[in-house]
């Protein structure tokens, strides 16, 4: 089956871009926006509306592949590729990368993928939102001709065996960390709440009081509002490197203070993403490895999470032989074309590190449909619900479709079981 067109039109994402940099300055909120001007290069506004591209592939027989280009939240932050606006990037699509798929055969994706993703123009490879957006069309479209869900494409070409399962949600809370908790217990969120802790003053504490006060009220939230004792989510956490900056990275006064907060959290198993950001990848690696072995050395159970500066998936093999995390966020627009996806959750999972499949709530119910697919195909240890800051649209689109992907495969296996049956009298 051929390509015979390509297609792109712009799109609106489940969220914002923001300017990392000006809040962690200390820009202050005026409603939903915020107070200020940028810092980093290409914001209008502090806070300004979230961009995509979606790109469909038409195939000879009439139908439609698509994938949308999607970029974080915080674009142009932490080593990442800049603001992702679709005026800018609709015509390199068009120019550079129609003219190579036009007329391809898509039987197989993971070869196409690669070419894709390793594309040069003038010297240097493309934006990772656009070759996040058209790799996943490409396995929309494999997934089209091949007739079977894009998990069972990636199982097969990847040679991924055991059945698939379901794999935990994690939910977003956003700035509104105490309504969407009760949303996430009543919905059974397996983790939450992640936070949205970014501010020193405002959601850590100077000494830390703040979050432990947060905890603390999580644990009890829980507890009162589950439907049965059995409903145990693991607490996970993003600060945004809050704890660095409140304890000037220093690792002994790091690890006291999350024994603490362990402490507090229990009976709950605690994570937390980015407990420091030093603005460089090999500062950030070393900090989280020390603090790591720290944790160890106390017998301290929290588990340390890699977000920031393990972006790429050349960055996740560093991060995961340094053994600087107990979990890896693979945030899925950085890496660019979703096979580095695939290969980093498996590069984790044979390295006993957990993988996290996340992203940004700053995507479509696309590209989170097509990560979902991926996280249950790899077994991912936990997947994020997105798009969108809160536990509403995210959390229905990635669990209506692993469920439908699951049920389908089972299904899948229940009628071939019938057809060699029947062969056989």
């Amino acid at each position: 089956m051929r390509i015979i067109d390509v297609i792109c039109s712009a799109g609106r994402t489940g969220f914002f871009f923001d300017d990392q940099r000006a809040i962690k300055k200390g820009a202050k909120h005026d409603g939903f926006t915020y107070v200020g001007e940028p810092v980093t290069e290409g914001f209008k506004k502090i806070r300004q509306a979230g961009e995509s591209i979606s790109v469909m592939l038409i195939l000879e027989d009439g139908q439609i592949a698509y994938g949308d280009c999607a970029a974080v939240q915080y674009s142009g932050a932490g080593g990442r590729d800049p603001l992702f606006l679709a005026e800018d990037f609709i015509p390199v699509i068009e120019k550079e990368i129609a003219p190579k798929l036009i007329g391809r055969e898509v039987t197989r994706f993971k070869e196409l993928a690669e070419e894709i993703d390793s594309m040069e123009v003038n010297g240097k490879r493309l934006h990772t939102a656009i070759r996040y957006g058209v790799t996943q069309a490409i396995l929309d479209a494999v997934s089209k001709v091949r007739k079977l869900t894009m998990a069972e494409v990636i199982k097969e070409e990847y040679n991924i065996k055991g059945e698939m399962k379901r794999v935990p949600i994690f939910t977003q809370s956003g700035d509104d960390r105490y309504n969407n908790v009760d949303k996430m217990i009543i919905k059974g969120a397996d983790v939450l709440p992640h936070g949205l802790i970014n501010n020193v003053d405002e959601k850590l504490g100077r000494n830390g009081e703040l979050l432990k006060e947060y905890v603390a009220w999580l644990r009890d939230r829980i507890k009162h509002l589950r439907a049965e004792e059995g409903y145990t989510p693991i607490l996970h956490i993003d600060v945004y490197g809050t704890i660095g900056i409140a304890f000037n990275n220093d690792t002994q006064k790091m690890a006291e203070y999350l024994g603490e907060l362990e402490k507090v959290a229990a009976p709950f198993k605690l994570r937390i993403e980015g407990p420091m950001d030093v603005e460089n990848r090999e500062g950030q690696l070393k900090a989280l490895k020390e603090l790591r072995q720290e944790l160890k050395k106390r017998n301290i159970g929290v588990e340390l999470v890699a977000d920031e500066w393990c972006n790429t998936w050349e960055d996740i093999k560093l991060f995961v032989d340094e053994e600087a995390a107990d979990m890896i966020q693979i945030k899925t627009p950085d890496l660019g074309g979703i096979n580095n996806i695939v290969e980093s959750i498996l590069y984790c999972k044979k390295h006993g590190v957990g993988a996290y499949c996340g992203g940004t709530c700053n995507e479509t119910d696309r590209s989170a449909q097509i990560c979902t697919n991926i996280a249950i195909a790899c077994g991912a240890d936990q997947c994020l619900a997105k798009p969108g800051m809160g536990v509403d649209e995210g959390f229905m689109i990635v669990y209506n479709e692993m469920n439908r992907v699951i049920t389908l495969a089972k299904a899948r296996e229940r009628i071939n079981l019938k057809r060699e049956a029947a062969i056989t009298k």
